[in-house]
């Protein structure tokens, strides 16, 4: 695996991380398989995904449970990051994310940090990200109950998600952003204007979720009959029948170049994504060995300034993120 760092002053990790929330929340709930799970997280490490992504609301709380135990020997060897500032609420989750309730209090922030460490099975993680900013909380008051946690060791570095370029020059002014952590695919490119070139010129960490359009990009859904009865992508906008029969017209191109190239399809998204800058470090996530092994490859492929202007010209996709 090649590497690069986590922004221009962080850890060493490789190009490809590993995504942890499906392992326990929102995709196909009736597959969970804590057993490949952890080979899946020991199988990473081999192959030098490094950067191992989860949060405290996965589950809640379970995913964090598994990837601290899928660690157990394998702590020094992974930059570990988790989240905090999303809770779910008794709606459960669903396609508008109104089940999500925001709590950037800076004392859940200090509780969290703890519970987040008990279940990680660790003294500290390496990344601690804001995943959402609450809008009833100054976010210099949230972002400073992050900074305490670098502070006390209980944290290395601490990073944003799914926020504006004002709101990372406002916790900048606080305490140093290392990473922001936003959806980026073929098919979400809203990061692109302008906070993916704020984070390259302030050698910041982006890191993508979803680089593989929530699994649609693979090619490997031609309906939403496709998607595991209970699966949360049944509820999204992007996952109704004619919203899927419409975008099956971007995947077609992407297997195009993936043949043209000798690859998968998921490999040339993420290759796409990966070039978008020299800190972009996409975090798809899976729970199956092999698609572990076919993410990880992408990170040995480069494309042609041919193939990349054909994929900047593919459409926007039919239907809302959310």
């Amino acid at each position: 695996m090649k590497t690069t760092t986590l922004g221009a002053a962080g850890p060493e990790v490789g190009v490809i991380g590993l995504g942890c929330m499906g392992m326990t929340h929102a995709y196909d709930p009736d597959g969970r398989d804590d057993a490949t799970s952890v080979a899946v997280l020991h199988r990473a490490v081999e192959l030098g995904v490094t950067l191992i992504d989860t949060a405290d609301v996965y589950g809640p709380y379970t995913n964090e449970e598994l990837v601290g135990r899928g660690l157990e020997g394998l702590r020094d060897r992974v930059v570990l990051a988790t989240k905090v500032g999303l809770e779910l609420g008794p709606q459960g989750l669903t396609s508008s994310m109104s089940g999500m309730k925001l709590n950037g209090r800076p004392e859940h922030v200090r509780r969290s940090i703890d519970e987040s460490l008990r279940r990680l099975r660790t003294d500290h993680v390496d990344l601690y990200q804001l995943h959402r900013v609450d809008t009833k909380v100054p976010i210099e008051e949230t972002w400073g109950a992050l900074a305490e946690a670098v502070q006390a060791g209980k944290a290395r570095a601490i990073g944003l998600s799914e926020v504006t370029v004002e709101q990372i020059e406002r916790a900048q002014a606080v305490h140093p952003v290392a990473s922001v952590q936003s959806e980026l695919s073929l098919w979400t490119r809203d990061a692109l204007a302008d906070v993916v070139p704020y984070c390259e010129a302030h050698g910041i960490a982006f890191l993508p979720f979803s680089p593989l359009g929530r699994g649609f990009l693979t090619g490997t859904m031609a309906s939403v009959d496709d998607l595991p009865a209970g699966d949360w992508r049944r509820t999204m906008p992007r996952f109704q029948a004619e919203t899927i029969a419409a975008n099956q017209a971007i995947v077609a191109a992407v297997r195009a170049i993936a043949d043209r190239a000798g690859a998968t399809p998921a490999q040339v998204a993420l290759a796409w994504v990966r070039a978008q800058g020299a800190y972009v470090i996409p975090i798809p996530g899976t729970k199956t060995p092999k698609y572990l092994v076919d993410n990880a490859a992408a990170g040995d492929l480069t494309l042609s300034d041919e193939d990349l202007a054909e994929l900047d010209a593919l459409p926007a996709p039919e239907g809302t993120r959310y």
